[in-house]
Protein backbone atom coordinates (compact mmCIF):
# COMPACT_ATOMS: atom_id res chain seq x y z
CA UNK A 1 0.00 0.00 0.00
CA UNK A 2 1.29 3.41 -0.93
CA UNK A 3 1.72 5.95 1.81
CA UNK A 4 1.35 9.09 -0.25
CA UNK A 5 -0.77 8.29 -3.30
CA UNK A 6 -0.68 9.84 -6.74
CA UNK A 7 -2.49 13.14 -6.22
CA UNK A 8 -1.14 16.43 -4.90
CA UNK A 9 -2.05 17.78 -1.48
CA UNK A 10 -3.58 20.87 -3.08
CA UNK A 11 -5.93 18.68 -5.12
CA UNK A 12 -6.96 16.75 -2.01
CA UNK A 13 -7.60 20.00 -0.12
CA UNK A 14 -9.61 21.44 -3.01
CA UNK A 15 -11.71 18.28 -3.24
CA UNK A 16 -12.38 18.20 0.52
CA UNK A 17 -13.36 21.88 0.46
CA UNK A 18 -15.70 21.17 -2.45
CA UNK A 19 -17.32 18.32 -0.52
CA UNK A 20 -17.89 20.60 2.47
CA UNK A 21 -19.32 23.35 0.26
CA UNK A 22 -21.68 20.88 -1.43
CA UNK A 23 -22.81 19.65 1.97
CA UNK A 24 -23.42 23.23 3.15
CA UNK A 25 -25.63 23.92 0.12
CA UNK A 26 -27.74 20.84 0.73
CA UNK A 27 -27.72 21.00 4.55
CA UNK A 28 -26.89 24.53 5.69
CA UNK A 29 -25.26 25.04 9.10
CA UNK A 30 -28.36 26.94 10.25
CA UNK A 31 -30.39 23.73 10.03
CA UNK A 32 -27.79 21.94 12.13
CA UNK A 33 -27.79 24.63 14.80
CA UNK A 34 -31.41 23.93 15.71
CA UNK A 35 -33.40 26.44 13.73
CA UNK A 36 -37.14 26.04 13.46
CA UNK A 37 -36.85 24.19 10.17
CA UNK A 38 -35.68 20.62 10.49
CA UNK A 39 -34.53 18.09 7.95
CA UNK A 40 -35.51 14.43 8.22
CA UNK A 41 -32.93 11.91 9.36
CA UNK A 42 -33.50 9.98 6.13
CA UNK A 43 -32.78 13.06 4.00
CA UNK A 44 -29.64 13.90 5.98
CA UNK A 45 -28.41 10.32 5.64
CA UNK A 46 -29.01 10.48 1.89
CA UNK A 47 -27.05 13.74 1.62
CA UNK A 48 -24.11 12.35 3.59
CA UNK A 49 -24.09 9.11 1.59
CA UNK A 50 -23.93 11.13 -1.65
CA UNK A 51 -20.95 13.08 -0.27
CA UNK A 52 -19.24 9.86 0.81
CA UNK A 53 -19.88 8.25 -2.60
CA UNK A 54 -18.11 11.19 -4.29
CA UNK A 55 -15.18 10.72 -1.93
CA UNK A 56 -14.97 7.02 -2.77
CA UNK A 57 -14.94 7.82 -6.48
CA UNK A 58 -12.16 10.39 -5.93
CA UNK A 59 -10.19 7.80 -3.99
CA UNK A 60 -10.55 5.28 -6.82
CA UNK A 61 -9.48 7.77 -9.48
CA UNK A 62 -6.48 9.11 -7.59
CA UNK A 63 -5.35 6.11 -5.52
CA UNK A 64 -5.10 7.94 -2.22
CA UNK A 65 -2.45 6.75 0.19
CA UNK A 66 -2.70 6.78 3.96
CA UNK A 67 -1.52 10.39 4.33
CA UNK A 68 -3.81 11.76 1.63
CA UNK A 69 -6.82 9.99 3.18
CA UNK A 70 -5.97 11.61 6.51
CA UNK A 71 -5.52 14.98 4.83
CA UNK A 72 -8.88 14.63 3.09
CA UNK A 73 -10.59 13.88 6.40
CA UNK A 74 -8.85 16.69 8.27
CA UNK A 75 -9.53 19.31 5.60
CA UNK A 76 -13.18 18.25 5.44
CA UNK A 77 -13.42 18.55 9.25
CA UNK A 78 -11.82 22.01 9.33
CA UNK A 79 -14.06 23.30 6.57
CA UNK A 80 -17.19 22.11 8.37
CA UNK A 81 -16.00 23.73 11.62
CA UNK A 82 -15.32 27.03 9.83
CA UNK A 83 -18.79 26.92 8.26
CA UNK A 84 -20.33 26.81 11.72
CA UNK A 85 -21.63 23.27 12.08
CA UNK A 86 -22.04 21.85 15.58
CA UNK A 87 -19.15 19.83 16.97
CA UNK A 88 -21.34 16.72 17.11
CA UNK A 89 -22.29 16.97 13.44
CA UNK A 90 -18.68 17.64 12.42
CA UNK A 91 -17.58 14.50 14.30
CA UNK A 92 -20.28 12.30 12.75
CA UNK A 93 -19.77 13.57 9.20
CA UNK A 94 -15.97 13.34 9.36
CA UNK A 95 -16.01 9.89 10.92
CA UNK A 96 -18.39 8.69 8.22
CA UNK A 97 -16.16 10.11 5.49
CA UNK A 98 -13.04 8.49 6.92
CA UNK A 99 -14.77 5.12 7.36
CA UNK A 100 -16.02 5.17 3.79
CA UNK A 101 -12.67 6.13 2.20
CA UNK A 102 -10.66 3.62 4.24
CA UNK A 103 -12.81 0.63 3.33
CA UNK A 104 -11.35 -1.77 0.83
Amino acid sequence: MALFGSVSSKDVDAFATGLAEDLSKRYPPALDKGSERKISQKRLTSILEDIFARAIEFKREHKLGVYKKARLGNTFRWELQEMGYSEKFVEVATEGLVVYITRK
